[in-house]
């Protein structure tokens, strides 16, 4: 079994034991992150940095230089708010775009945004928003609102929009 394969099979597990636990408990098991950046290597086949990387989670490369791409995601549910938030996206650290990995119910990628890092610094410090000015976090419809779609994820299977 090849390391990907591996890491494939491992986080079908971890798919598989989330569900169950939000559904014995209505709580997320706090998996969505590390099943985003995966999916976001695989799908746009961009290169995962070390864990704990200040600043951004993944580089592509563009025109000749690594692109440094914040890794950001939320699991909807059906029937689920756009005003749901990301995480914390600290504009004081170094990257050059934000990715936002939107995952269904089964933590399976179904869209892919991006958005450069002079909008989301714009969209940051715009003025009311609690939420957004001092914590960094922005919610999922905003972030479409700047960003442009990458992928998305179609009824007969997997369709890049780049």
């Amino acid at each position: 079994m090849t390391t990907d394969e591996e890491v494939l099979s491992i986080l079908a597990k971890a798919k598989r034991l989330a569900q169950r636990y939000r559904a014995l408990t209505g709580k997320p098991l706090g998996i969505t992150g590390e099943v985003a950046e995966y999916e976001a290597a695989r799908i746009l086949g961009i290169t995962l940095t070390a864990a704990r990387n200040a600043g951004f989670d993944a580089v592509e490369k563009r025109n000749g230089r690594n692109w440094k791409l914040q890794i950001k995601s939320r699991c909807l549910l059906i029937g689920a708010s756009l005003g749901q938030r990301l995480g914390r996206i600290d504009i004081a650290k170094p990257f050059d775009s934000v990715l936002m990995v939107l995952l269904d119910e089964n933590f399976d990628a179904t869209e892919i945004y991006e958005a450069k890092r002079g909008p989301v610094i714009a969209a940051l410090i715009a003025p009311g928003s609690k939420a957004r000015n001092e914590r960094g976090a922005l919610s999922v419809s905003k972030f479409k609102a700047i960003a442009k779609l990458r992928w998305r994820r179609n009824s007969n299977g997997l369709s890049p929009t780049r």
